[in-house]
């Protein structure tokens, strides 16, 4: 959209209408620099309110955008006008009564993640919310980006909509819009696929040992796989950007796109790329749940502010249920890694402390404070709202499917909360969640939401794993039971863990402490498990630390082994009812010994 092309804006100023143009250059990459300028025609007020968001959402926690906006400057082509800042992420320009004016900024940006802005030398990379202005009560106005690349051969790769006979340029149909649409800059690969008729981007920057045409093809079986849960996409175009580098992990999703980081090296191996795949489909999955289907509270975004929900157990976990299930059903991988897969997260789930001390529902609502925070007590005091909310929505499609013999599921929780919610965005409270849920499985569950939701009690896994003929074993530590985790760091071990009232704390041993010595003989990180086998239950043992600088000796009396993993396996000689429900489950014949799981 050009300068000249009239927009209405429904703040009650209908003539003469305003426009909104952002313009983002870059033309020193390596400063990090993203310099905005943003154009406004007709702009009816004596004061410009300009907010930068302080969060972008599927992200929940408060980033603070504006302390990477620096030299702000606001002028018309005659003069400049008057500004001040009115709080950290508020600025107020004096209009003096002039319709058409320009605001420009630069922004930091050296920070690549999925949430964030990145600019060097080989791409610039943004989210909105990290970049543009909100104008307040002109939220709802189409706004217009044009892309001035720095170098000749880099492209842009966006979700938004081309102006035609406009190099660079893209609308968004509002802030809203904006905010979710990120932008990749840059030489990175760019392929073309359709999918049911629609057309996808794949765009990769970074270098890594991936198969384009294998990760294509596995891409298209999860859209086709989640369109035929939903009856459909509801977009016109969709845009995967995917970032590699080294050690990295996490995605963002979208309502037309999504952004994946991932290690780059991380395609060849089997358990890497399958955890590829889960991430894959656990973004998309979000373009149904979250980003249409989300709750009362994220209906409408406030950008200047945290938005409190105590269901992102059902945003996020539920969707961590899905990442497992839809590559099983996409023919990723089969029944065997789908259980054994099953096993790494109740293992992961069993061994945090703070399950017994969070209830799911508080850790959701606590998101902004805690989750994204994490610290040396952390996991004796928390459980993260992704994990345990993967659990409940295993135990509620089991519940579901066995009561109803596999002819329901929570494939049609999701589906009604589509037809309820998503299709028109309205936003839904906890009840409503909760009688959707209720409504599918033909029971009242007030007791499982107070115990599994709303409570801390320990989940009955076999309880609901026996009828489709399944059992969760475990195995315990080798090793007596001290209580710490550690890790080498620059040379040093450094205890990074100690699980509350575990030997180590009743001793006195703290997270952060350097670990030297046990009996006085030195350990490393890597070598304590084995040095523990030495020792019995009941042993006390000398261990020797640093802490905060002062060499401290102490005895700690071991305690038995505590169980470290976890395997959902099946269970000797399954019924014919146990089989037909796993077989309804995972849409094959359950044929495997435990044998096979060892």
């Amino acid at each position: 959209m050009t300068e000249a092309t009239a927009i209405r804006s429904d703040t009650g100023f209908k003539e003469p209408t305003s426009i909104i143009h952002y313009q983002v250059a870059m033309p020193q990459p390596e400063n990090h620099l993203f310099e905005v300028t943003l154009h406004l025609l007709n702009y009816p007020l004596q004061i410009l309110d300009l907010k930068l968001p302080v969060w972008t959402p599927g992200s929940y926690l408060v980033r603070e955008y504006a302390k990477h906006l620096q030299d702000f400057t606001a002028f018309t082509l005659h003069s400049a006008l008057p500004w001040q800042k009115i709080s950290k992420n508020h600025w107020q320009v004096e209009t003096n009564g002039v319709a058409d004016l320009t605001v420009s900024y630069r922004v930091f940006a050296n920070e690549l993640s999925v949430r964030t802005n990145h600019l060097d030398g080989t791409h610039g990379y943004f989210n909105g919310g990290a970049l543009f202005f909100r104008l307040p009560g002109f939220d709802k106005l189409p706004i217009s980006v044009t892309i001035l690349p720095p170098k000749e051969q880099w492209q842009v790769t966006t979700a938004l909509p081309v102006v035609e006979e406009q190099a660079n340029t893209f609308l968004a149909a509002d802030f809203d819009t904006l905010v979710d649409s990120p932008f990749e800059i840059g030489s990175h690969q760019l392929y073309h696929f359709q999918v049911l008729g629609k057309p996808h981007e794949l765009a990769i920057w970074g270098k890594g040992n991936y198969q384009v045409q294998r990760m294509i093809a596995d891409i298209d079986k999860i859209i086709q796989v989640e369109a035929q849960m939903f009856g459909g996409l509801p977009y016109q175009r969709y845009v995967f950007l995917l970032h590699l580098f080294a050690q990295a992990y996490g995605g963002l999703e979208h309502k037309d796109s999504c952004s994946l980081i991932y290690q780059r090296f991380g395609f060849c191996d089997r358990d890497k790329y399958e955890r590829f795949m889960q991430l894959v489909a656990h973004e998309f999955f979000h373009l149904w749940n979250v980003k249409r289907i989300r709750p009362k509270a994220l209906e409408v975004f406030d950008y200047d502010e945290e938005n409190y929900t105590s269901s992102l157990w059902f945003c996020e976990g539920t969707t961590s249920y899905y990442d497992l299930l839809i590559p099983l059903r996409a023919g990723i991988y089969d029944a065997k890694c789908f259980l054994i897969n099953w096993g790494k997260e109740i293992s992961r789930y069993q061994t945090t402390p703070g399950r017994k001390v969070q209830p799911v529902s508080e850790s959701s609502f606590d998101a902004w404070i805690k989750l994204y925070r994490p610290d040396a007590n952390s996991g004796n005091s928390q459980i993260s709202y992704y994990l345990k909310g993967e659990m409940i929505s295993l135990l509620l499609d089991l519940l579901i499917r066995e009561r109803h013999k596999n002819k329901r599921s929570l494939d049609d929780v999701m589906r009604l909360m589509w037809e309820k919610f998503g299709k028109d965005e309205i936003g839904y409270t906890n009840i409503q969640l909760q009688e959707a849920i209720e409504s599918i499985a033909g029971i009242d569950l007030s007791d499982f939401f107070k115990c599994y939701v709303d409570g801390i009690e320990d989940l009955p896994f076999n309880d609901y794993l026996e009828p489709f003929g399944l059992k969760l074993v475990t195995d315990s530590s080798q090793e007596p039971y001290l209580g710490v985790r550690a890790t080498s760091e620059n040379g040093k071990e450094i205890i990074k863990f100690v699980e509350m009232d575990s030997p180590a704390q009743i001793a006195g041993i703290d997270a952060c402490d350097e670990l030297l010595a046990i009996d006085g003989i030195k350990v490393t990180a890597s070598g304590l498990a084995e040095r523990l086998r030495d020792y019995q239950p009941n042993n006390t043992i000398l261990v020797t630390v640093f802490h905060q600088d002062e060499l401290r000796s102490l005895n700690v009396t071991l305690s038995s082994p505590r169980p470290s993993r976890y395997q959902v396996i099946p269970v000797d000689n399954p019924d014919a009812s146990q089989k037909k429900n796993f077989a309804g489950w995972v849409n094959v014949p359950n044929t495997w010994e435990a044998s096979d799981y060892n």
